[in-house]
């Protein structure tokens, strides 16, 4: 026999997820996709261990959980054409292999989800630094900013790594 709180799920699931489904593909318009993004928000649903009767507005709760998915989506796309259009002006003896490609993308999305929410010239500060290799003062100047508010932004953001590392 199934606990009662699976089997709660399993007709929340019934109830809305056709519903949900309908609901994606007009945001997204491709089906692979949509279908991806409805099973992403149950399991998120799942993992959170939420009580499918105390949810009061089940369509609000399912579509505000799709709407982040989707925008994360929509994000880590970005970020991976950007990357591979810098791949591409790679000399073809250093451009890693598939499996390092993959993990440097995770790890993008993995910083871009760290410093989500600090101002952009803060991010941009940290990316310069950490990823382009610019010393402050390269940054200072890049950015029209000093040196010690180049510091200042790079202590803020390396915090916010900090916190977001300690959160998992």
């Amino acid at each position: 026999m199934q606990p009662l709180s699976t089997r709660k799920l399993g007709f929340f699931f019934s109830d809305h997820h056709r519903w949900l489904l309908q609901h994606i593909r007009r945001r997204v318009r491709n089906p692979a996709d949509a279908e991806d993004t409805a099973a992403d928000t149950f399991c998120q649903m799942l993992a959170a261990r939420v009580d499918p009767d105390s949810i009061e507005q089940p369509r609000a709760y399912l579509s505000t959980i799709a709407r982040r998915l989707i925008f994360d989506r929509h994000r880590r796309g970005k970020l991976e054409s950007a990357y591979l259009e810098r791949l591409a002006l790679l000399p073809e003896t250093v451009v890693p292999s598939p499996e390092e490609q993959l993990q440097l993308i995770e790890a993008l999305v993995a910083i871009d989800r760290a410093i989500d929410g600090l101002p952009l010239v803060v991010k941009a500060t940290f990316l310069y630094s950490q990823l382009d290799g610019l010393s402050y003062v390269a940054i200072a100047q890049k950015l029209g900013l000093s040196e010690r508010t180049v510091s200042r932004y790079m202590k803020q953001a390396l915090r916010q790594c900090y916190l977001c590392e300690a959160a998992l």
